[in-house]
């Protein structure tokens, strides 16, 4: 087999056999952008722990871009700890990450934003959600892991089906 190589001894590269440009990633900042603790009855603290709440808690990723290669993702968390007499606490939090990302293919663009920069940033939110409760007096909300691929699948399948609703006809 011949192979051909320019006047320094250097293959002859032809366009097709080039590899397009590596992905770079950068986390630019975390921060939190919105941050509530809400804990409306405080004195039944003094009355010892009480009853198992019943938790409740809500997850959605959003994300925006804000620059031409800058790009925002936000994980918005919810919870809310209630028993028979009422809210025991709620907390909200959104918390983001600003990422500069090139060289990413535009229809890998949304499932990255949505899985893998919330994967990187919900190990921060996690302990501020555990440092917040704690300090509001309860003992640390400690999540578990969150499966951001599955959410993604969901969100798509639900874009989907409210699509296919609103073109039937009635």
């Amino acid at each position: 087999m011949a192979s051909s190589t320019n006047g320094n001894g250097e293959p002859i590269s032809n366009g097709g056999d080039q590899a397009p440009p590596p992905l770079q990633v950068q986390v630019a900042a975390q921060y939190i952008k919105d941050l509530s603790f809400e804990n409306p009855h405080v004195g039944r603290l003094l009355d010892g722990p009480g009853e198992s709440p019943n938790l409740k808690l809500e997850v959605n990723v959003e994300a925006q871009k804000m620059d031409d290669e800058l790009f925002e993702s936000a994980i918005d968390f919810k919870a809310h700890a209630s028993n028979q007499e009422g809210t025991i606490y709620q907390i909200e939090l959104v918390y983001a990450g600003l990422f500069r990302v090139k060289n990413i293919p535009k229809e890998a663009l949304e499932p990255f934003l949505l899985i893998n920069c919330p994967t990187l940033i919900f190990p921060f939110l996690r302990r501020l959600v555990a440092d917040i409760s704690r300090e509001g007096g309860f003992p640390p909300l400690m999540l578990d892991p969150i499966d951001f691929a599955s959410l993604f699948v969901q969100r798509q399948k639900a874009v989907a089906e409210q699509g296919a609703g609103t073109g039937k006809a009635s």
